[in-house]
């Protein structure tokens, strides 16, 4: 990761600041992986994206993510999601959550993960998982989930057929 990520603002401090802090010692630590995305004219960092393998208690999942699954449930964690300001309402969102979701499926195939889990910081983020097949965890309204099986069909979706 040695992209300067010093001018990215994407309006959610936490968002901005994780990126800009906390990405590159996760990284070098093996907590998650950042995918960034950068314009190809001016080759500002864009929007970006973390990935963790992860896992649920049962007692928090629906009945669809905890059948036949050990406690705890395997997932792939979409750790943070975001798209710098001056690249919002461009689709930049849509097109990293299809990368995230197809590298979360690739590694579920390799490591196993019942499903993908994202929690979201407001509700304008909840609305956006939920436009494309994420489904809220009952016992946390900001907790949502994708189960792998799905995944493939949101990635279609995405890609807009």
């Amino acid at each position: 990761m040695g992209d300067d990520t010093s001018g990215f603002d994407c309006g959610v401090p936490s968002l901005t600041n994780w990126l800009q802090i906390r990405a590159i010692r996760n990284e070098a630590g093996g907590a998650s992986r950042t995918f960034i995305s950068c314009d190809a004219d001016s080759g500002v960092v864009a929007g970006y994206y973390c990935l963790a393998a992860s896992s649920l208690r049962s007692d928090e999942a629906v009945g669809g993510v905890r059948r036949n699954m050990p406690d705890p449930i395997p997932v792939i964690l979409i750790g943070r999601l975001a798209v710098d300001s001056r690249f919002h309402g461009v689709g930049l969102g849509a097109s990293l959550l299809q990368d995230a979701v197809l590298k979360a499926v690739e590694a579920s195939r390799l490591i196993g993960a019942r499903a993908v889990v994202v929690y979201a910081v407001d509700d304008s983020a909840v609305a956006f998982y939920r436009r494309f097949g994420f489904a809220i965890m009952p016992k946390s309204a900001r907790c949502l989930y994708l189960l792998t099986a799905d995944a493939e069909a949101t990635v279609r979706e995405l890609a807009g057929g």
